[in-house]
């Protein structure tokens, strides 16, 4: 029998708890399900919120069948909310929105990577933050990622602009800057022209170029995640890997101080200690007093 249980005032059936997602850690679905309500709800949800959702579900595991879907599942509740977000194959197309817990718990019910946009629904295509996705080529590790992160850090600032890092789940690092209301196709110019500096200041490290022949012992400075159209991993998702992986905020000091690849690797059990500590370190993000605007190109 599947559990019925109630979260502020709706009611949700909460499948198959005792299945392991994450045999390397035996992790299950339950204890999958009781980290994001009972340690990322509070910090995740202020940067759903509003924002349209991709989901990559992996309900039988990272291991098994893993797919990217857009469009809102069959049997989506009426109460969760979408919004209308049209493509060229689907001009009447929705997407979910988090706005709330029973919304959250839904969706991780579903067991998903969540993915937002870099705009909210009521501006589709005005950024109000600006993302690099820091990815290294093998050899090349978390370690060189924070290198590159570190000059990026110092080239926004020459620009005004602040940057708050978190760890992609996988292997590379994020890089979120808050922004004042811009299109994204003027993000995106500006956030492709300082992925072509770091390639120039840093030429045996850092590559703007998404040509795989270019990228080992490198790190690809993907600044394509701006474009309207796509995603990035939102903080405080589980990723769909082999152990239960955070996307999860650091601060610049263990950025500085990264000197192996498992220094930036959080799982779900130690977020809640770093949350006890740190507090959310992407609250600017959350904080339209801290955008500022984009310097022209």
């Amino acid at each position: 029998m599947t559990p019925i249980t109630e979260v502020e005032g709706r009611r949700l059936a909460l499948s198959n708890l005792d299945k392991v997602l994450y045999p390397a850690t035996g992790t299950t679905k339950g204890e999958v399900l009781h980290y994001y309500a009972a340690t990322a709800a509070d910090v995740m949800l202020p940067h759903l919120r509003d924002r349209p959702l991709s989901f990559l579900r992996y309900p039988d595991g990272p291991e098994g069948l893993r797919f990217f879907t857009k469009n809102p599942p069959p049997g989506t509740p009426d109460w969760v909310r979408t919004a209308p977000v049209p493509r060229s194959d689907d001009p009447d197309a929705r997407q979910v929105l988090a706005q709330d817990l029973p919304s959250l718990m839904w969706a991780a019910n579903l067991v998903v990577e969540f993915h937002t946009h870099q705009w909210r629904q009521d501006s589709p295509a005005v950024a109000d933050r600006m993302v690099f996705d820091l990815d290294p080529g093998p050899p090349a590790s978390a370690v060189e990622c924070c290198v590159v992160a570190l000059w990026l850090r110092e080239r926004l600032a020459e620009d005004g602009l602040s940057s708050y890092g978190k760890t992609s789940g996988s292997k590379g690092l994020h890089l979120l800057v808050p922004l004042e209301p811009t299109p994204s196709e003027e993000v995106m110019a500006y956030a492709r022209k300082l992925a072509v500096e770091a390639q120039g200041a840093l030429p045996d490290l850092a590559v703007y170029r998404m040509t795989r022949a270019l990228r080992p012992g490198k790190v690809f400075v993907d600044f394509s995640q701006n474009a309207a159209a796509k995603t990035t991993a939102a903080p405080y998702t589980l990723r769909a890997k082999g152990s239960p992986a955070v996307s999860a905020p650091v601060t610049w000091d263990e950025i500085e101080a990264c000197g192996a690849p498992g220094d930036l690797l959080f799982l779900a059990g130690d977020m809640t200690a770093r949350l006890e500590r740190h507090g959310d370190l992407l609250g600017p993000l959350t904080d339209p007093g801290q955008a500022r605007p984009l310097p022209g190109i």
